[in-house]
């Protein structure tokens, strides 16, 4: 219906339309999940009672890539996003890291300092989007901050300073955190060992104009839309994020 209608497909997908996320790098090269262009909302998903990896998201995901590349061919952009951040957010990551710093004291900070993340600031992934609306041929993009560019060291430390904290980072190793039982990208936000979690390569979209403002700014900038009072949209993916007090402190005990 949308094919003669329209001049151009822009498409939002994300980097878990890819079989090998988040266990190994990606390029856009990268094998993408089976997924039919008719998948609909049950497909892919696994009995209640199953307690592997769960990939329906994106198999969907993909298999929406293969319905628009079908109807628009040469005239639509996939991009490929990781994970966005920035004023507005509903997922609950950035706010939780900010309010955590707010609240002060020690605070438990995963693996390393050093160790890269590739948030992208959703002001940054929209407005490329509306460019792509204005390109031709096909493109598909890894929509990313830049390999190597930002560290966990890096995004906590803006917390503390955005949010005029006294508070102490803690850093854990992640066998710690493991032996812990601490849930990867749900307790301590954005944290996760997977060697492909932050190893997206998004050169392809760089080189067609996309710009990724620094962390620090996105960081900046939620904490200023959090204090004029604004809140998300209400969404249940809000509860799942923030590790309970008392496992924190238990944890920091033995790491302190």
């Amino acid at each position: 219906m949308l094919a003669p209608q329209a001049q151009r497909y822009v498409y939002i997908s994300t980097v878990s339309a890819y079989r090998g996320w988040p266990d190994e790098p990606l390029s856009v090269e990268s094998e993408v999940l089976d997924g039919p262009p008719d998948a609909d909302a049950d497909y892919g998903r696994l009995p209640p009672d199953w307690t592997g990896p769960d990939y329906y998201y994106g198999r969907q995901k993909a298999g929406a890539e293969r319905a628009v590349l079908a109807a628009f061919a040469d005239r639509a952009s996939v991009l490929r996003p990781g994970v966005i951040l920035g004023p507005g957010e509903y997922v609950g990551r950035l706010p939780w890291w900010l309010r955590r710093a707010e609240r002060g004291g020690a605070i438990l900070a995963p693996g390393g300092p050093a160790r890269t993340i590739q948030p992208a600031d959703v002001r940054d992934v929209a407005q490329f989007a509306l460019d792509q609306a204005a390109e031709s041929g096909l493109q598909i993009h890894n929509v990313t901050a830049p390999l190597g560019r930002e560290t966990w060291g890096g995004f906590l430390d803006a917390c503390l300073r955005t949010t005029g904290s006294t508070g102490r980072l803690v850093w854990a190793p992640d066998e710690v955190l493991l032996n812990a039982g601490v849930q990867q990208w749900t307790e301590l936000p954005l944290w996760r060992t997977h060697a492909g979690a932050w190893a997206v390569d998004s050169s392809t979209a760089f080189a067609a104009g996309f710009r990724s403002r620094p962390l620090v700014e996105t960081v900046a900038d939620t904490w200023a839309w959090l204090q004029q009072g604004n809140l998300p949209v209400p969404h249940p993916r809000w509860a799942e994020h923030g590790i309970d007090p008392a496992k924190e402190t238990s944890i920091l005990e033995k790491v302190s």
